[in-house]
């Protein structure tokens, strides 16, 4: 019955992809989705493929996403691409996520630019080797004055980490007596965080059928929206997104208020 409630397949809307575009826009959008990008290696093992040919198919999901997430009024799209936790994979698979942020943003910059998206990302971007680093740093500036969807990557981040950063530079303020304990509140941690820029996700996502958040944006996603689709990531596609918006809008977003009555 749990599975029952928390997973679902996406079943997709009758009509065109048009069709879907122009039903989800009549309705209100998600601000910021998230999406935990899951199940490039079971993808791979099903075509007796290795794991990094899953990770590159699921690049091409990554510009699919964007495009059409962007094309519906998305404004941030924060996407989990390496956790704190994926270092402990076997060196080959990392040295290869490490190289793919180059290869995207060396092939879709421009078509990034020209759709006016501005790239961001959260996480640790010091432990990254070189060649990443440089990547997403000129992608970051050369989108930084677009005023378009934010497509936000999560490269080395993980929220324990995030929360216990913030945590410290804040016992460090108020030890040092510029702020007091006291006025310590969720305003002040959220300006702390790495999101502290960005709206909280309205709709978080989570591919290949696992149920759970793996250390991510945990403090963020209080009051999201969650959907688990057995859909694998390269597999996900423009219309099982625009699915999960559906289903989204769909939902009574109460944020603890009683039905009818004014969210507190």
């Amino acid at each position: 019955m749990l599975n029952k409630l928390m997973r679902k397949k996406n079943i997709l809307s009758e009509g065109s992809i048009a069709d879907q575009i122009a039903n989800v826009k009549s309705r209100q959008i998600p601000a910021h989705v998230a999406i935990i990008m899951d199940g490039n290696g079971r993808w791979a093992k099903k075509r007796n493929l290795p794991r990094v040919a899953g990770h590159h198919e699921g690049m091409k999901t990554v510009r699919k996403i964007a495009k059409i997430s962007n094309e519906i009024g998305v404004k941030v799209l924060t996407l989990y691409a390496f956790s704190t936790e994926n270092w402990k994979r076997p060196k080959l698979e990392v040295d290869f996520l490490m190289r793919l942020p180059g290869e995207f943003l060396n092939t879709y910059l421009g078509e990034l630019i020209e759709e006016n998206v501005r790239v961001e990302m959260i996480g640790d971007l010091s432990l990254l080797p070189d060649h990443t680093k440089k990547a997403i740093e000129q992608a970051i500036r050369k989108t930084k004055d677009n005023d378009g969807m934010i497509l936000n990557f999560a490269m080395n981040y993980g929220s324990r980490a995030e929360m216990i950063r913030c945590t410290q530079e804040l016992a460090k303020m108020a030890a040092s007596g510029e702020i007091k304990w006291e006025d310590i509140d969720e305003d002040m941690i959220n300006s702390y965080l790495m999101t502290a820029d960005l709206p909280e996700p309205d709709l978080l996502i989570r591919t290949s059928g696992e149920i759970r958040l793996s250390n991510f944006m945990l403090w963020q996603l209080a009051y999201a929206e969650f959907s688990f689709t057995d859909v694998l990531w390269p597999d996900f596609d423009e219309a099982c997104l625009l699915s999960e918006v559906e289903e989204f809008q769909s939902r009574s977003r109460r944020f603890g208020s009683v039905e009818g009555e004014e969210p507190v």
